[in-house]
């Protein structure tokens, strides 16, 4: 009967869900020696499949361009199939929020810099990543949010 309550993490899988590239500007704009702004975001979502089955995905746009022309614009969502099972409910957000994404994220950053590579240009190599602080701010921006 123990074995029923034992709290459950594994990784059942961590797959690329989704990849895009588009260079609207080329050829012409690959002539352009002007130094390039680069934005980039991301976005992390956890999505229920079956019972203590959940897919959580990173997601990262990175929009390159030279004044207000594209350069290009790299779309990579990365996901992962988790199990879990019997953890507490207070425990469930920081898992889905921190645990998770660290797990998915460095596949994430190696596919962003192999599309743009293929792509013909520098690498773009996506910083380190603090889900925990990026977690507990966005749950520090909730509770404000409800407060008003």
């Amino acid at each position: 009967m123990a074995d029923q309550d034992t709290p459950v993490f594994q990784i059942q899988r961590v797959y690329l869900k989704d990849m895009s590239l588009e260079q609207p500007n080329s050829p012409g704009i690959l002539l352009d020696q002007s130094q390039p702004t680069v934005d980039i975001q991301l976005g992390v979502e956890a999505t229920p499949v079956s019972e203590g089955i959940i897919e959580v995905a990173v997601t990262a746009n990175v929009h390159t361009r030279i004044d207000d022309r594209t350069v290009f614009l790299v779309e990579v969502k990365q996901a992962g199939i988790f199990e879990i099972r019997n953890l507490p409910e207070d425990q469930m957000g920081p898992v889905l929020g921190i645990a998770c994404p660290q797990i998915v994220y460095p596949y994430l950053r190696g596919n962003v810099a192999d599309i743009i590579t293929r792509a013909g240009f520098p690498p773009v190599h996506l910083a380190e990543i603090n889900f925990q602080a990026m977690y507990e701010q966005q749950q520090a921006q909730a509770a404000g949010g409800m407060a008003q």
